[in-house]
């Protein structure tokens, strides 16, 4: 075993004409870009943004100005609508009034037992319903929907 501890060993010597010098100076990054490159691109990229908004701004207001048109076109049709709708509700209540209340002798629709409910209002006056009168003779669900409307939105 000493014998294998006798074999020459190569000590590690620098290269032949010494190491080179380690560079320990600051090195500066690269500048592919000024300062003043930026911001002219900067200025460049807004002014193309603001060009681009401008265009879909104009597309936008043509649009709302379009359809605040169709609304004010529509708006007394549907308002006509309404009331026709309003108008056939109450006739229906009527008729289901003079449905249930068929048998009662005495009994006129719109009164109680013949004597007006209103005495101070002219007799071909409409008188509007109270909410629950008016979904009366309609059906549960029809009423719930329109009571709970804030609910479903």
């Amino acid at each position: 075993m000493a014998e294998a501890c006798q074999i020459a060993r190569k000590q590690d010597l620098p290269p032949p004409g010494g190491y080179k010098p380690i560079p320990f100076k600051r090195v500066p990054a690269k500048t592919y870009f000024s300062g003043y490159t930026l911001f002219a691109g900067y200025i460049g990229v807004t002014i193309g943004a603001i060009y681009l908004y401008n265009l879909t701004l104009k597309k936008v207001k043509k649009h709302e100005i379009e359809m605040r048109s169709a609304k004010m076109a529509i708006y007394p049709m549907l308002l006509a609508e309404r009331d026709r709708e309003y108008l056939k509700q109450l006739r229906r209540n009527r008729d289901a009034e003079a449905e249930l209340m068929r048998d009662v002798p005495g009994w006129e629709v719109g009164t109680y037992y013949g004597e007006r409910i209103y005495k101070l209002v002219p007799p071909d006056a409409l008188v509007e319903p109270i909410f629950h009168e008016y979904y009366a003779h309609s059906s549960p669900t029809e009423w719930f929907k329109r009571a709970y409307i804030k609910l479903r939105s």
